[in-house]
């Protein structure tokens, strides 16, 4: 993706559910209702790699400064190798190279998604260990219950949320899986590394993903024939623990409704923020790159600045919920309420983005980081439709829409498959005030054409 898009993303200025890509539902009623536990990932499969070639062109007009394009290659390796009948390595890589204005500018970025070992010493028994992605929840746009989210972005490619749970640092841990008929239970554990955070283009970055210990314990089980709830608890050496729920369900023959929770106590996303000077720093160490965008559109701020919030722990609630509808003519659709008792509402919102403007960039950096609504309410309505007029013509489009504020982004894409190259064709646009949700992004509409390569 262009990288005003993904500086627009990542430097307080989008929010990080704002998807330029298609999240893909399930392709049938089987699928949606799997055990939702299960990381296929982790188990020893035959040997297998794949090798993934993308190239984009952009071309974003920004907001009372013309337009700007700009170039990415991107190179994205996983591979999954048997060394003995029961030992796997699984590792997925992704190198990213962005050019923005001129050809002798190039920004590289590295991130390595997995590198582990994966161990099954008996059926239904699977040991992990290394750097794992490890990705939990069943609803589209926003999933409370991927509690391995937060940092996990070195880049952004494209604000899919697909993407998003895949292109990212995976976490060091040692994972235990037991499988039975009907049924899953894991624990997991990630120690602290004691390393700083690094930016870095090859850098692993273990000093983000490993700032502080982890562990995660979740439990499925089916118990109907179209109903398989999972329950999780998650903790922190510094917080309290999380629990969460994931749960689907058919309705009727063509409809999958799902439902994704979380509820533990915790500071408010404003209250982490404020308390987190080295955001501001980041914010100046960042604005080299602000040569890339246009000045950003907001408006001189006569109020003073917030007063610091208390890091007072509060019971929040996290909810996504929603349904999928599949016609027999392979259109789907899929309607998803997403809620954070964490984020800011009504009141604290348009008092943050009326106010100290530094305070609002450090909350939208913060947020972003970790991958979390910045406002409390908001919808997300997503179609595809495959084999549109002609076969291997396939047509998506969505737009999210921040409850809150009002501001929205629409999104569309065509896509043409062929054997081993796809082509697309995509258009968004950020819509809404200028210290709004989508209407703070520089950028407003754009226009993308990639091509996909698979090896």
């Amino acid at each position: 993706m262009v990288r005003s898009l993904a500086l627009a993303s990542l430097i307080s200025i989008g929010g990080w559910a704002h998807a330029t890509g298609a999240p893909q539902p399930p392709d049938d009623d089987a699928a949606a209702l799997a055990l939702p536990g299960v990381d296929s990932a982790a188990a020893p499969t035959h040997p297998s790699a794949s090798l993934l070639v993308e190239g984009a062109f952009t071309e974003a007009a920004q907001r009372g400064a013309g337009n700007a394009d700009a170039e990415r290659l991107s190179l994205d390796v996983n591979d999954n190798s048997r060394l003995a009948s029961t030992l796997s390595f699984i590792i997925g890589d992704r190198l990213d190279v962005d050019w923005a204005g001129a050809w002798n500018a190039a920004q590289e970025v590295n991130t390595l998604k997995q590198a582990f070992l994966s161990w099954q010493p008996q059926a239904g028994l699977l040991l992990d260990a290394g750097r794992i992605n490890a990705r939990q929840g069943v609803a589209y746009g926003y999933n409370p219950t991927d509690f391995f989210r937060a940092d996990a972005l070195r880049t952004v490619d494209s604000l899919d949320p697909n993407s998003l749970r895949d292109d990212r640092l995976g976490t060091v841990m040692l994972r235990g899986e037991q499988l039975w008929n009907g049924g899953a239970a894991t624990a997991l554990y990630a120690p602290r590394i004691p390393a700083k955070p690094s930016s870095a283009p090859l850098s692993p970055d273990f000093g983000t993903t490993n700032t502080e210990g982890r562990w995660l314990v979740s439990l499925t089980q089916r118990l109907t024939a179209d109903f398989s709830p999972q329950w999780l608890l998650f903790g922190t050496d510094s917080g309290m623990p999380q629990a969460g729920i994931d749960m689907t369900a058919l309705l009727g023959s063509s409809t999958v409704a799902y439902l994704e929770a979380s509820i533990g106590r915790s500071p408010s996303l404003l209250s982490q923020a404020l308390a987190q000077p080295a955001l501001a720093q980041s914010l100046s160490s960042l604005s080299s790159l602000s040569s890339l965008l246009p000045p950003l559109p907001y408006p001189s701020s006569p109020y003073p600045a917030l007063t610091p919030v208390p890091q007072n722990d509060s019971l929040h609630t996290r909810v996504s919920t929603g349904f999928t509808y599949s016609a027999p003519n392979k259109l789907s659709v899929t309607v998803e309420y997403e809620y954070d008792g964490a984020a800011l509402g009504r009141g604290g919102w348009n008092a943050l983005r009326n106010g100290s403007l530094e305070e609002y960039g450090v909350y939208r950096n913060f947020v972003n980081a970790q991958q979390e609504l910045p406002t409390q309410q908001a919808v997300f309505v997503y179609a595809s439709w495959n084999d549109l007029v002609i076969r291997h013509l396939d047509a998506t489009a969505f737009v999210r829409v921040d409850l809150v504020d009002r501001s929205r982004l629409p999104w569309s894409e065509l896509r043409y498959h062929w054997s081993h190259i796809d082509a697309a064709l995509r258009w968004q646009d950020y819509v809404g005030g200028a210290t709004t949700d989508y209407g703070a992004v520089p950028t407003g509409q754009t226009w993308q054409l990639v091509l996909d390569y698979y090896l």
